[in-house]
């Protein structure tokens, strides 16, 4: 296969920079903060905790540019939403985890191979 040209690899760039930043917007759109222009609907609960618990890492990084941005609802329901929020921010951080990881086929133990190298 030829290697690739000057224009290809400013393509590629231009295209994967490009997409990254379309995937980070879309992400950001959904960060996590209290909406004062709605009314009481409750104290948020387990599953808007695992939502936001999600979303913390892209929340924090929003909140370091945006300081109207939260990324813990801080008037919420106590054990429900505390346990929603820690399930959310460990599936965020571990659930690709595995994803990458590949098997390693056995080895072989050093005695079987010395009993071949023999024979």
């Amino acid at each position: 296969m030829a290697p690739w040209t000057r224009h290809q690899r400013w393509h590629q760039l231009v295209v994967r920079t490009s997409c990254t930043l379309g995937v980070t917007l879309l992400i950001a759109g959904c960060a996590a903060a209290a909406n004062p222009d709605v009314g009481g609907g409750g104290a948020p609960g387990f599953w808007l905790g695992l939502w936001q618990g999600f979303i913390a890492p892209i929340a924090f990084l929003v909140s370091l540019f945006d300081h109207s941005v939260g990324i813990y609802e801080v008037h919420n329901n106590g054990v429900w939403y505390d346990l929603g929020f820690l399930i959310g921010i460990s599936a965020f951080f571990s659930g690709s985890a595995g994803a990458h990881r590949q098997t390693r086929p056995a080895r072989r133990s050093s005695s079987s191979q010395q009993g071949k190298e023999l024979s």
